[in-house]
């Protein structure tokens, strides 16, 4: 995951070639700050949003917050890390932050595809069994628990294999790597199998399953519906599913959609690569790694995006803060009139006042102009 920079052997086969900050990487570096920008900007919106809902929250909408956690994780660590080891080519952070980052990016990693599962199985549950809903949250409290958990103990590996490996030939080099844990190459191969198959490979297949069943649920009611539909009494009786269920339906199948797509092509280049390293080098170019690997960060974004097309209390959140922030100018804009029509009056008055006041007027200006100073500085 993140930035392979591996040392290659030159087109002699004996010395060294030390990896360099290509125009592919510096593309790449671009986009991923891009990306974490906006990432960061709408999954914290989405947080806020969210959160808002009051003490008593639904199940739905902890699992948004599950998800948005994770793409942060991924918004916070996979981007940044990623990014600046592009540009520094070689790990300048130690081997405790060698070991400490790679575990966290793969928390993060297995995080987002857990929570994924997890929202699957929520919603074959809601369609196929729709009056267990008062057991729904409770269930979904545990799903997501065993998917943190799960997502902290299939990374601690990365703590033991990963360290920093230095080089002095053709020069010093430093690098965080996996090189020299395993004993033989079978043994890496198996390992990164395994860490394939933990998280895509099996979330995809329980992904696929739930939805088919759903599905397969679905098209089952509407056969139901045509058949009673003469009937108008039976018809409402035996109604569809409710819209509000459909539309968190559409949401979590689109989020679903969205995972599978941006990370497929990545996935499967790894595939290639753990299998068939020198076949690979041959056939795929460096730069379609980079940008294979920033399309699969894009789903962080897409995430909140969906989220916010599909719910209600999302778009509701963002109306509500910005009739606040309305509010709060409105109110601003009214103290400032009538700080002004205040120090109006007190100037009239003064003006209409025996002469020995005048000095009066000159101490009022004064604190007008201070206090249009003042204004100002506050409605910026």
């Amino acid at each position: 995951l993140g930035a392979t920079l591996d040392c290659n052997k030159s087109a002699d086969g004996n010395a060294l070639q030390l990896p360099t900050f290509s125009t592919a990487a510096k593309v790449r570096v671009i986009i991923t700050f891009t990306l974490c920008a906006v990432s960061a900007v709408c999954n914290l919106m989405v947080l806020w949003a969210a959160g808002k809902g009051g003490k008593r929250k639904s199940h739905v909408r902890i699992l948004i917050m599950n998800l948005t956690v994770a793409d942060l994780l991924v918004t916070f660590i996979v981007m940044p890390v990623d990014a600046v080891w592009n540009i520094t080519v070689q790990w300048l952070a130690g081997d405790a932050a060698c070991r400490l980052l790679m575990f966290m990016k793969l928390v993060a990693m297995y995080s987002c595809a857990f929570v994924t599962v997890v929202i699957s199985l929520d919603r074959q549950s809601a369609i196929l069994n729709p009056l267990g809903i008062s057991e729904a949250k409770r269930k979904s409290k545990i799903m997501l628990t065993v998917a943190w958990t799960m997502s902290v103990i299939l990374s601690l590996p990365q703590i033991v294999i990963f360290h920093n490996v230095t080089i002095t030939v053709p020069e010093n080099f430093t690098q965080c790597t996996t090189h020299g844990s395993f004993v033989h190459r079978w043994q890496e191969t198996l390992y990164n199998m395994f860490t394939f198959t933990c998280l895509f490979l099996l979330p995809l297949i329980i992904m696929i399953f739930c939805y088919t069943r759903i599905f397969v649920e679905i098209s089952s009611r509407m056969a139901q519906n045509n058949s009673l539909s003469r009937d108008i009494h039976l018809r409402r009786s035996h109604s569809n599913i409710p819209k509000a269920r459909m539309r968190t339906l559409k949401m979590s199948i689109v989020i679903v959609t969205s995972f599978i797509i941006c990370w497929t092509p990545y996935y499967l280049l790894g595939l290639w690569y753990w299998l068939f390293p020198e076949k690979m080098e041959e056939t795929v170019s460096h730069s379609l790694t980079h940008m294979l690997f920033v399309f699969g960060l894009f789903n962080a974004c897409l995430d909140p995006i969906t989220y916010g097309l599909f719910t209600i209390h999302f778009r509701q959140g963002l109306r509500r803060c910005s009739q606040n922030s309305n509010i709060h100018t409105e109110l601003g804009n009214n103290t400032c009139l009538v700080q002004v029509s205040c120090l109006s009056s007190r100037r009239q008055i003064t003006y209409d006042s025996p002469g020995k006041q005048k000095g009066v007027v000159n101490a009022s200006i004064k604190s007008n102009n201070t206090s249009s100073a003042v204004i100002s500085v506050s409605e910026v």
